[in-house]
């Protein structure tokens, strides 16, 4: 029997040994490297733009535009942009976050990289931002999957048992679904399962937002497998449909399944039960992007996410949600829909 690619050699390339023992300066090269990735690493001032050779702050690890006279280091324009921690730190903070595959809570990391838990936590939440596919387009195509998994729905029992009540009547103002939608590899592919994954955040499992969802996201035509809820009726007209019902199987004879659907569903409740414990609405869509992000690499090296996330990182700009959170810059509304 084969051993499964997650045991093998070739899942773990990177040395967290290896990024802890970085001086400044080597850290610093890793950042200019992949920052300016395509000059080779010469900087480009993120001011004017300009390619001459700039001054170089030794002192300060700064660079100074010979056109324009503005100064800038490899993080300025970047999420990472008015840092106070060393570069290595935030090099920790990314394989911590690329190792933990079922995510990392705040309290984890401030202990792990000995910062302040507002600090863990606000770091956390921009390298969640940076994940987010804002301009992602193209419509899925081929055989496609959607499912919804259920959060902030619970309801504590009171002590007395004559005071208790059918919690399924209760009305539950928090609850939120969040719907995975999930493209299968070819046959032709290399990979197995699913390779591209979009989340949404509904209030309910509703056929309106469902269809609408499946109308912006998935090329007519294509094929669909789900359960049988009722929120995907009404794409039979424009989809081939396949639905399985779990009250009796998890894979009907023809192979009609939401298999993967329900991979991301497992790995998000290992996330909410084991890591986080507890997850807002306000930044419920950030959480739920992660695992999509998790399950879509999930059969790349730890080498390679990290490279990844890090790219990404440094070509986000500053961001509006979490640059100034501890002093009042907040998000005001919970992101829902399609």
């Amino acid at each position: 029997m084969a051993q499964h690619f997650l045991l093998s050699a070739k899942a773990r390339e990177l040395s967290m040994v290896k990024i802890m023992m970085m001086s400044d300066m080597e850290a610093f090269e890793m950042f200019k490297n992949v920052r300016w990735s395509s000059t080779n690493g010469e900087p480009v001032c993120p001011c004017c733009g300009s390619l001459e050779k700039h001054y170089f702050l030794k002192t300060r690890f700064q660079y100074r535009c010979k056109e324009c006279f503005h100064t800038f280091s490899v993080t300025s324009g970047t999420i990472f942009a008015s840092h106070k921690k060393p570069l290595q730190i935030y090099l920790l903070a990314i394989v911590l976050f690329t190792n933990a595959v079922k995510s990392i809570s705040a309290l984890q990391l401030s202990r792990d990289l000995d910062v302040q838990y507002k600090t863990a936590w606000v770091l956390s939440h921009k390298i969640r931002e940076s994940l987010m596919d804002y301009n992602s387009d193209e419509k899925f195509e081929g055989t496609c999957e959607m499912d919804g998994v259920y959060v902030n729905h619970y309801v504590r029992p009171k002590n007395q048992l004559d005071k208790r009540v059918d919690r399924r009547k209760v009305h539950k103002p928090n609850k939120r679904v969040i719907i995975s939608l999930r493209q299968r590899a070819d046959e032709k592919s290399e990979f197995v399962g699913a390779v591209k994954t979009k989340t949404f955040v509904l209030k309910s499992e509703n056929s309106k937002e469902v269809r609408e969802i499946a109308y912006k996201h998935i090329k007519s035509g294509s094929s669909i497998h789900t359960d049988e809820s009722n929120a995907y009726d009404d794409l039979t007209a424009h989809y081939d449909m396949n639905r399985v019902n779990h009250q009796i199987e998890y894979s009907g004879i023809y192979g009609e399944n939401n298999n993967q659907s329900e991979s991301y569903n497992a790995r998000f409740r290992r996330m909410q039960y084991g890591q986080c414990h507890k997850i807002g609405n306000l930044y419920l869509s950030n959480y739920a992007n992660e695992i999509a992000y998790r399950e879509d690499t999930r059969r790349m090296n730890n080498k390679a996410i990290f490279d990844d996330i890090l790219s990404k990182c440094l070509s986000s700009l500053v961001s509006n949600e979490f640059c100034g959170y501890w002093q009042g810059n907040k998000r005001v509304a919970e992101r829902l829909g399609a």
